[in-house]
């Protein structure tokens, strides 16, 4: 670990004191009681707090909507354009032996990770003694190098990122709204690219608790932008002309659609939660509805607040636990896992049975998707390697 770094950086009234010692952020939780003291810290407070204040800043917005775009969001933007930029440049390698995640993630991931630090020090304003904190979350918001898996535990890094952006001053209140109409939506449509391109697993044996396999949030505050929407309801899913017009306005229709692009067959087969949330009235219900569910199934959930990272900006409050007899070190691929700190019965095991964090290797459903092509002729939908895939 590199030594901390101490600094003053600026803050508004809602951050942590002026002084700072910077040090790349490291995973603490990894017991219930570990979860349960996080649940009632400050850095539980905030990542709450901010996904509220962005929730009520998009209610009503369109994603084509004329928004304000600051210089620093502006260089944010341009950072994920370059992170697009590379996974174009680095193809999937031939791997027609497995259906699971492609091996040219890593190279990714390792390119990512190396020009991360310079990328950071190009954005107005970054304190560059936080860069070596604050990009850990950035590269950690792409997938698991090891595992070459994705779920909403990653999701919540780039969450992180963009906190830990707005405590060093680089984002103000007034990006709110670009933040997730522009900044965040780009963040989602690279990470499409990286699940298509290389068949990035499902974190955990059920995709974790991501509504489509891998994401939470662009439900969450898609359900904000449709609230109080005077034609669209949440049964409305259902209608594919609906969702075909509208999904380029709205996050939460866009996911259908993206759903519906690679699954064939009801929702109510392959989707069957998304199915069960059409049912309900109105926007508002769906929106708070989501909200808990956020709070229960991502923040209150062991296998993926397990791998959540603790640094100076958001701290772990108190002394750090020391790490269980057993537990294997930071070079194993399962270092940080409460399901890996006793004898293990194989990679990954506890005695006889799998950690949900990640469960038996499931396949991508892109992965599912290029099989089933070699079955059936036709022609291909738009997108690397996908094709819909039959559930019923």
């Amino acid at each position: 670990m590199a030594e901390p770094t101490e600094t003053t950086a600026s803050t508004t009234d809602s951050q942590s004191p002026t002084t700072n010692m910077y040090f790349p952020p490291r995973k603490v939780i990894l017991t219930k009681e570990n979860l349960e003291a996080f649940q009632q810290s400050e850095t539980h407070a905030t990542i709450v707090s901010y996904i509220n204040t962005l929730n009520e800043c998009v209610v009503g917005v369109k994603l084509t909507d004329d928004v304000p775009v600051s210089t620093n969001v502006q260089a944010v933007l341009g950072l994920l354009d370059k992170v697009e930029e590379t996974a174009k440049s680095i193809p999937p390698v031939d791997n027609k032996a497995s259906r699971f995640g492609n091996p040219a993630f890593r190279t990714f991931y390792d390119k990512v990770a190396e020009f991360a630090p310079a990328l950071h020090k190009s954005i107005p304003g970054m304190t560059e003694a936080a860069i070596p904190e604050v990009s850990v979350y950035f590269e950690e918001s792409w997938g698991n190098r090891t595992r070459i898996d994705y779920g909403s535990g990653m999701e919540l890094n780039f969450l992180c990122w963009m906190i830990c952006l707005e405590k060093l001053g680089v984002f103000q209140e007034s990006d709110h709204v670009a933040l997730v109409i522009k900044v965040f939506w780009r963040y989602i449509q690279i990470m499409r690219t990286l699940q298509s391109t290389y068949w990035l697993e499902p974190a955990g044996s059920h995709g974790v608790w991501g509504l489509d396999d891998y994401h939470f949030l662009p439900f969450l505050w898609g359900s904000a932008q449709l609230r109080g929407h005077k034609y669209i309801r949440p049964k409305s899913i259902h209608d594919s002309d609906t969702v075909e017009e509208f999904s380029k306005h709205y996050m939460y229709l866009a996911c259908i659609q993206f759903i519906n692009s690679v699954k064939t067959a009801s929702l109510r087969w392959h989707s069957p939660m998304l199915d069960d949330i059409s049912a309900v009235k109105t926007w508002d219900k769906v929106n708070s509805g989501l909200i808990k569910m956020y709070h229960v199934e991502v923040l209150g959930k062991l296998p993926v607040m397990q791998h959540f990272l603790f640094g100076s900006i958001l701290a772990w409050n108190g002394p750090l636990p020391a790490p269980p007899r057993g537990a294997p070190g930071p070079d194993d691929a399962h270092w940080g896992h409460a399901h890996a700190l006793n004898e293990r019965g194989g990679v990954g095991q506890l005695q006889n049975g799998w950690g949900d964090c990640c469960g038996i290797p499931v396949p991508s459903a892109f992965a599912a998707a290029q099989a089933e092509a070699g079955k059936k002729p036709g022609a291909r939908l738009a997108g690397p390697a996908i094709r819909p895939v039959p559930f019923d």
